[in-house]
């Protein structure tokens, strides 16, 4: 009982003897079976994040917006990467659910029916994130592709850019990107843009083979933007290199509004979704529904915001 004090509750022991089992702990590397006490509690203590990719930045700031939130009442995040393809993440989620974790965050809605039932048959707190639909799975913190296309297209209309070029990852969300870039381009009475795909996770080389690849089109781009600033950072090199200027010949533009994009030269423009609040959000919304609380607002768009900047 006085270790069992001393590892969950160590202010109610004297110094002394609170040292005492610390060294003993430490001398035979012992650790406490998590599984034994969540099976009397009925509770993990941890919280299961899963993420397209770790490469890259798209998702840091909401995984430690929730490694904060969650921390600050006990709880553990791990993390787990689904990959781009529907096929692995129902894999992912039925190991990540036989585990029972008192929450489960996931990026993106769940795109495959068996996917879906498996989160409803599980009974565990569901945050969906980074999109935003009317039928979510349980709770859901986002911002919707489709108006961040529109308006990305109507900024760089609105600057004199009549080719656009659309550099893409492949995958679902960034098709619907894709589809709504290019409606909202003729609504506004432009050429068809070019959407140029490359393979996730999508990188600073793969910017620059986008680039090439777009300047031997009929009718070269006054402007491209890209799914991700990794992207964008590889289409300003590629121009650098050929001496294309940017902004004056063309326009680049980014996503994500990494950390990077505000000290590249030229600086970049991009789109940028609060990554940490989206994570503060998730968190609050899972910790309301293990107190037990009814959460009435299921849905919330955090939105977007377009950070102009030298490269547009």
């Amino acid at each position: 009982m006085t270790v069992s004090r001393a590892l969950k509750q160590p202010e109610k022991l004297a110094p002394r003897t609170l040292e005492r089992v610390r060294e003993a702990v430490a001398r035979t590397g012992y650790v406490p079976n998590l599984m034994a006490g969540g099976l009397r509690s009925s509770r993990s203590g941890v919280v299961a994040v899963l993420v397209p990719t770790l490469a890259g930045l798209h998702f840091t700031g909401m995984i430690q917006s929730l490694t904060d939130s969650l921390g600050r009442r006990g709880l553990q995040v791990l993390v787990g990467q689904l990959g781009y393809r529907d096929t692995h993440e129902d894999e992912l989620l039925r190991a990540v659910i036989g585990r029972r974790p008192d929450g489960i965050v996931i990026t993106g809605t769940v795109h495959s029916q068996q996917g879906r039932e498996l989160l409803l048959g599980s009974g565990i707190p569901i945050v969906e994130t980074w999109d935003c639909t009317d039928g979510p799975v349980d709770m859901l913190v986002g911002a919707s592709h489709e108006d961040i296309a529109a308006q990305a297209c109507e900024f760089l209309a609105g600057r004199g850019r009549g080719r656009l070029a659309l550099v893409s990852g492949d995958n679902e969300r960034a098709a619907r990107r894709a589809q709504a870039f290019v409606e909202r381009a003729a609504v506004l009475g432009l050429e068809p843009p070019v959407v140029h795909v490359v393979p996730e996770p999508t990188n600073h080389a793969g910017g620059r083979a986008a680039l090439q690849a777009l300047l031997v089109q009929r009718h070269t781009p006054d402007a491209v933007w890209c799914s991700s600033d990794s992207l964008a950072m590889g289409v300003l090199t590629e121009a650098r290199v050929r001496g294309i200027n940017v902004p004056g010949t063309l326009a680049v533009m980014g996503s994500g509004d990494f950390d990077f994009a505000a000290t590249l030269d030229p600086t970049l423009t991009t789109v940028r979704i609060d990554g940490a609040q989206v994570g503060a959000i998730a968190a609050r919304l899972l910790l309301q529904r293990l107190d037990g609380q009814t959460v009435t607002q299921r849905v919330t768009d955090v939105g977007f915001t377009i950070i102009e900047r030298e490269s547009a």
